[in-house]
């Protein structure tokens, strides 16, 4: 059986090509029979995306209903003409469902600078809104409808208990390049019938935002439209989760975070031109922050990227790297490893560098996926990051994005 977006109970979903993209599916519906508890984070780009705006506004109550978003235009940097889209696009949703307008969350992803085909759009979502299913297949169509570059689509499903209760949660997300988020085009969206406070939800959405989504980089590039969403409608009926220090909102934060890495590590998994997944991990840092920042910074680095990609064993760039995030590191005290998940070679020790076998270091990183661990010695923080290599291909690709 498959389990997706429509597994959760009371969620109606659909997926379809309106014009936007000569292909693909290009609009996507996300809706919740009863309205819900809200929380998102958005991109810190100081260029921020017309829909972006609205749904900023829209969740400030805490609660939302349903999500719609389009693929093939950005609706970013598209001045009024492209606000008063992103409008239509809520009342048009608005009207379809018979909801209160602030209860729609409304996401766009593709080309930046383009005018917004409103028209086309809102005609789409009055056609699409009466084709809402919850079966597998409406869920498998809105994980294909918010694509762009992406080669596949990204889901993930979980199930857990609360006091007893059946609780499903369900996710997708889209990204492959332009993905640095701060908060690529990066777009996430979740949904579960566990109940739970609207201020308490958007608090672990913020934190666990911050452990996953933001710890993933593919070009250091934070689009306009980083949107991450997660819908709580209650459904499962279990007692209302109120208290971050209870066992429930500890489970649930669990399984949210869990939901978030899966579909993070999709995304970096995709990344354009990729060769390689690369897992970054940081322990013995002053604290969680320095070593998020540092496993961040060794991740972004192009020379460090490069490397990986030409399976070079050059540690000294890693570093390098470290030495530039700007978090107090002694290298003298840190022991560095390089390989992959079964394998991993000591380069430097305490400073020093270590007596590895090189060619056989060469050869482990022709594997798809490799790990880098940083040991400094300085305090309990750790943090993991996942990133790409550098490849020509992602050059050749981005060449010639437009054209």
């Amino acid at each position: 059986m498959i389990q997706n977006l429509t597994t959760v109970r009371g969620i109606r979903c659909w997926g379809a090509h309106i014009g936007i993209k000569s292909m693909r599916r290009d609009l996507a519906i996300i809706f919740s029979e009863v309205p819900a508890s809200a929380g998102a984070v958005f991109t810190q780009n100081k260029v921020v995306a017309e829909p972006i705006k609205v749904s900023q506004a829209n969740i400030e109550n805490g609660k939302a209903q349903v999500i719609v978003c389009n693929a093939g235009n950005a609706n970013a940097c598209t001045g009024r003409q492209g606000l008063d889209g992103a409008k239509a696009m809520v009342n048009a949703t608005a009207k379809s469902l018979n909801i209160d307008p602030e209860l729609v969350l409304v996401a766009s992803t593709g080309l930046i600078g383009e005018p917004f085909p409103t028209d086309d759009v809102v005609q789409g979502i009055e056609t699409n809104v009466k084709k809402l299913a919850s079966d597998a297949k409406a869920g498998s169509f809105a994980a294909n409808a918010i694509l762009t570059t992406d080669t596949f689509a990204k889901e993930g499903y979980r199930h857990f208990t609360l006091n007893g209760k059946d609780i499903n949660m369900a996710g997708i997300a889209k990204g492959s390049g332009m993905i640095h988020p701060n908060m690529a085009t990066m777009l996430s969206f979740v949904v579960t019938d566990a109940a739970i406070e609207p201020k308490l939800l958007q608090k672990c959405v913020k934190e666990c935002a911050d452990a996953t989504f933001n710890m993933i980089t593919v070009d250091g590039d934070t689009s306009t439209n980083d949107m991450v969403a997660v819908l709580a409608n209650g459904l499962a009926e279990n007692e209302e989760i109120t208290d971050e220090k209870s066992s429930e909102y500890q489970e649930f934060k669990r399984n949210l975070n869990d939901m978030f890495t899966h579909l993070a590590k999709l995304i970096i998994s995709d990344g354009e031109g990729a060769s390689k997944f690369i897992e970054y991990r940081v322990k013995g840092a002053n604290s969680r922050e320095d070593a998020r920042k540092l496993a961040r910074g060794v991740s972004d680095s192009t020379l460090v990227k490069a490397a990986m990609f030409g399976r070079d064993p050059n540690w000294g760039r890693i570093i390098c790297a470290s030495g530039n995030v700007g978090i107090p590191f002694d290298y003298t005290k840190t022991d560095l490893y390089i390989g992959t998940r079964e394998e991993m070679f000591l380069v430097l020790e305490q400073g020093k560098p270590a007596d590895f076998n090189r060619n056989a270091l060469k050869k482990k990183l022709r594997e798809s996926h490799i790990h880098v661990e940083l040991r400094l010695h300085q305090g309990e923080g750790e943090a993991t990051a996942w990133g790409t290599d550098l490849t020509t291909d992602y050059v050749m690709f981005n060449s010639v994005y437009t054209t």
